[in-house]
């Protein structure tokens, strides 16, 4: 079964993109699909590696391209502060300047609206942010920033959104999801470069209700593809897991379908059987950091005194370079003595380990038994996990 998005053209110029939907069993909702980008195909379901500076931390493209990655996430806020847009376009844009020739989405700084509380005022018109980095004064407005992405020169650009706390009462909630769908209008009208397509942010918070009227407004928008944010920002798991659902039941089947900053690789499973195409999330590099590798057998803390002598890989299962080259021991030698390299091996294994598990699904829903393989996977995911 596939499903090709509309030939309609919006006003604002971009070429229509390409989203077919390659594999889709009638028993799930899990479904391959491919995103057609003017600097290649996404196979979906994709996860994309955060490089929220224009750097993918402590990885190189390469290395990326090595792994199969696909495409990558920046973040237009930050760009914007350093170096500043105007040096990239000068400088031949993102792609050229960062050395990756793939696709890139870039974030809008709906997130930082959340996360830079203390430093920004949202009105109608937009955010004022003292910078974060120097206290200096930026304004974004909704087509600032959607002219700020086509100067950089993305594959993918975010509308600007108003992301709230999940606790957030349902009057604040309703105010930002109103402002989210005027900027999302105010949006459209900023004519993009050939090529590139704007994807619609569906917020709400924890209300079904602003959620669901969202996703009407949005559609009838015609965007080439609906993220949801607002997830995974205070509220409660369950929460998460069912307004996740809902909403994914609400999109267009034709259309890529992308769940904002998530997750553990268990829940990616759970957010893939539900429909959802593509995902970011920090933790693969963050907690490598800090020690943290995923496996397939659970979460392992590699400074634990426990792999001191132990000369197995951190995955007998893994095929990436760390796995396949150094011991355990060496690993936690590293991370134990903050080397620089313990970092950058950690990261390149659970960037593998998250592309490797993206290829499992889209093998076990082309086989058309993803229900099965998911309840097997997520069994030995969860079995064990070090403190």
């Amino acid at each position: 079964m596939s499903a090709t998005v509309s030939a309609a053209r919006r006003d604002a110029g971009a070429a229509t993109p390409v989203f077919e939907v390659t594999a889709s069993p009638t028993d799930i909702r899990a479904r391959c699909g491919q995103l057609t980008t003017a600097h290649g195909i996404v196979n979906t379901p994709a996860f994309m590696p955060v490089g929220t500076q224009a750097t993918v931390k402590g990885i190189t493209p390469a290395q990326l391209r090595e792994i199969g990655a696909e495409i990558i996430l920046s973040n237009a806020y930050h760009l914007a502060l350093r170096p500043g847009a105007a040096l990239i376009r000068r400088l031949g844009g993102l792609h050229r300047f960062m050395g990756w020739d793939g696709p890139i989405l870039t974030d809008s700084g709906g997130y930082q609206i959340f996360s830079l509380a203390a430093l920004r005022k949202v009105t109608d018109e937009g955010v004022a942010f003292r910078s974060h980095v120097d206290g200096a004064p930026m304004f974004l407005t909704p087509e600032a920033v959607v002219q700020l992405q086509v100067d950089l020169g993305v594959d993918i650009i975010m509308v600007l959104d108003e992301c709230v706390a999940g606790a957030a009462p349902h009057a604040e909630a309703e105010r930002a999801a109103r402002r989210t769908l005027d900027w999302a209008r105010r949006c459209l009208a900023v004519e993009v470069a050939p090529g590139q397509l704007m994807f619609g942010i569906v917020q709400g918070a924890t209300f079904a209700d602003l959620r669901a009227e969202q996703v009407r407004a949005l559609v009838a928008l015609d965007f080439p593809g609906y993220a949801v944010g607002g997830l995974s920002v205070g509220e409660e798991r369950d929460i998460t897991m069912t307004l996740a659902e809902e909403t994914a039941a609400a999109l267009p089947a034709d259309r890529p379908r992308y769940l904002m900053g998530v997750g553990l690789p268990e829940d990616l499973i759970r957010f893939v059987g539900m429909g959802y195409d593509m995902f970011d999330c920090v933790l693969p590099t963050r907690n490598a950091r800090n020690g943290m590798l995923f496996t397939s057998t659970g979460r392992m803390n590699i400074r634990l005194a426990r792999y001191a002598q132990d000369e197995a890989p951190a995955d007998g299962e893994c095929r990436c370079y760390t796995c396949r080259t150094f011991s355990r021991a060496y690993l936690r030698h590293l991370a134990t003595t903050n080397e620089m390299l313990g970092g950058q091996l950690a990261s390149l294994h659970n960037l593998y380990f998250y592309q490797q598990l993206m290829r499992e699904m889209r093998a076990a829903i082309t086989r058309g038994d993803f229900a099965t393989w998911s309840i097997a996977r997520l069994a030995r995911l969860t079995g064990g996990t070090d403190a």
